[in-house]
């Protein structure tokens, strides 16, 4: 098998003649690039739970890709996230916001990706820690550092107007967000695994650490992640998506997403749909699943202003709340209706709306653009985070992006989020500040 993967990586150089002339100068013509990262987060708790929490944190990455070299280039990046010795006793507030942070909120240096890439023609394959974004594992990166994933990954682009993608994951690192869930592991809580599950994330808050993805997932070693997806864009105006996630001996998850732009005079208008269905597969390792959720979204774009209306809708089976409900414990979160930090539009039983609107500026000569949203969350009484309770939950918020004209690729950036009844009886208000420079 060596002797016959030996021949075929040397059939493959032979017919490569581009990039680098030597491996001198594919590291000599590489490219380096990054981002320096500063974030500062206030999070004041009122109703049944009455904390008030903040942090600040400062780093980012470093990458470097050489130049291909008969197709072949190697990737590395650091990922880095610091709080200089800043804690609770000279900050607002009464304790340390743990999203900014790693383990026993510390800051903490990650070796987040180091690959192989080989390209030819239409096709590209890339093995090693890699950052990923799909609808269903994703970097989500909402704080300080990003999950990132140690994956193969392969796409093809021959067939015209299609993208096609087939990859394995074996293992995740959470990045510093994960730490807004609570390790059910340790606490055997039901209702926190059902958080962190329909949330975006696993067993664990574990971050800076590559672990086996059904370790983090469900606390059960498994044999990774097989991902098999195709996009089509040939008809005019719509984009098609269909992807499967087989976690072994966990679930099998389906997703589909529908894009279709409808321009009407000076109006950009698009509608989309898409769909999730989720099956327990193999020795059903997480229990049994059989959930599905289904969301639709209208958008419209006119001159500087654009906005949307999301609606969704879950099942509900009153003796499986959990294996009802959209569980995506690898940073995945395509939902229409999510909100920053309210994200129950997975739960089981549960139908969502969400408005939001966009101004941008660039017409008073200002680089700047500011979106408005309100989230609605009507929870049943099925739902596995508070099981036998029905409530409404609510957030709006804010989010600002301004670009400095004097410092190129420069992001100042102000986000708040509002919850009402999170959990019955919990809210809490929110501001982010962060400051992104990208080389």
């Amino acid at each position: 098998m060596k002797k016959l993967l030996s021949m075929a990586v040397i059939a493959a150089i032979g017919t490569v003649s581009y990039g680098a002339d030597t491996l001198e100068e594919a590291f000599s013509s590489g490219k380096l690039s990054g981002q320096v990262r500063v974030f500062y987060i206030d999070r004041d708790y009122d109703g049944g739970v009455t904390l008030h929490r903040s942090a600040i944190a400062a780093g980012g990455h470093l990458k470097y890709e050489t130049a291909p070299y008969y197709g072949f280039s190697l990737g590395t990046a650091f990922y880095t996230t610091n709080g200089f010795g800043i804690g609770s006793d000279n900050l607002p507030g009464a304790s340390l916001d743990p999203t900014l942070f790693g383990e026993n909120e510390e800051g903490y240096t990650i070796l987040g990706e180091a690959y192989l890439k080989y390209t030819y023609k239409n096709s590209a394959f890339k093995a090693g820690r890699q950052r990923l974004d799909t609808p269903m594992a994703g970097s989500d990166d909402a704080r300080m550092i990003p999950n990132l994933f140690e994956a193969y990954l392969f796409t093809n682009t021959d067939l015209k107007d299609t993208t096609l993608i087939a990859a394995h994951v074996t293992k995740f690192a959470a990045g510093t967000f994960s730490n807004a869930y609570k390790d059910f592991t340790e606490t055997k809580n039901e209702s926190d695994k059902a958080l962190a599950l329909t949330a975006g994330y696993g067993a664990n808050n574990k971050s800076g650490e590559f672990i086996d993805m059904g370790e983090y997932a469900i606390g059960k070693e498994t044999d990774g992640v097989s991902i098999a997806a195709v996009k089509y864009s040939g008809v005019k105006n719509l984009t098609l998506q269909a992807w499967d996630y087989y976690a072994h001996d966990i679930m099998n998850i389906v997703y589909l997403q529908g894009d279709y732009a409808i321009p009407i005079g000076s109006v950009k208008m698009k509608t989309s749909l898409q769909y999730i269905h989720e099956s327990d597969t193999g020795d059903s390792l997480a229990g049994d699943f059989d959930s599905d959720y289904i969301g639709a979204k209208v958008g419209a774009k006119v001159g500087n202003v654009s906005g949307y209306v999301a609606y969704s809708t879950t099942g509900s089976d009153s003796n499986n709340p959990l294996g009802s409900s959209i569980a995506s414990p690898w940073g995945g979160m395509p939902a229409f209706t999510q909100g920053m930090v309210t994200r129950h539009q997975f739960f089981a039983d549960t139908d969502a709306w969400k408005v939001a609107g966009n101004y941008n500026f660039q017409n008073m000569g200002i680089n700047a653009n500011a979106t408005l949203y309100y989230c609605n969350f009507d929870v049943g009484e099925n739902n596995p985070y508070d099981t036998g309770k029905a409530w409404t939950a609510k957030e709006s918020g804010f989010d600002i992006k301004y670009y400095p004209k004097g410092i190129q690729n420069l992001q100042l950036r102000f986000r708040g989020n509002f919850p009402r009844d999170f959990k019955p009886g919990i809210d809490w208000d929110e501001y982010r500040f962060i400051v992104n420079y990208n080389f």
